[in-house]
């Protein structure tokens, strides 16, 4: 009885020990992150050359209103801060004079 005791103590105690050495070893995933980084840098670069691709686009467009002497957008005016209620002068002319300081 006492030998059947200490071996199920003994098989018990492996079995805890075997489950915490399992369940609190490091593990490596620096492979895995490393990829991870280096998909997310890829994409960035994607997105950052898809808007320098989109900025040229409409700086094209805008210079080439300009030289037809139309308006840069069909699309309904900016509202709100920084928005100008005015319409942009003639391609051609003078600018507007400067109002004196106060």
């Amino acid at each position: 009885m006492t030998s059947q005791l200490l071996r199920k103590v003994l098989i018990a105690g492996v079995a805890v020990a075997a489950l915490s050495v399992a369940a609190c070893a490091k593990k490596d995933n620096t492979d895995a992150n490393a990829n991870s980084a280096a998909t997310s840098a890829d994409t960035s670069a994607t997105n950052a050359a898809a808007a320098q691709n989109a900025a040229a686009t409409a700086a094209d467009a805008a210079a080439d209103a300009n030289k037809a002497g139309g308006a840069a957008s069909t699309t309904a005016p900016a509202t709100g801060a920084g928005a100008t209620t005015g319409t942009a002068p003639a391609a051609g002319s003078p600018p507007a004079p400067t109002p004196p300081p106060k």
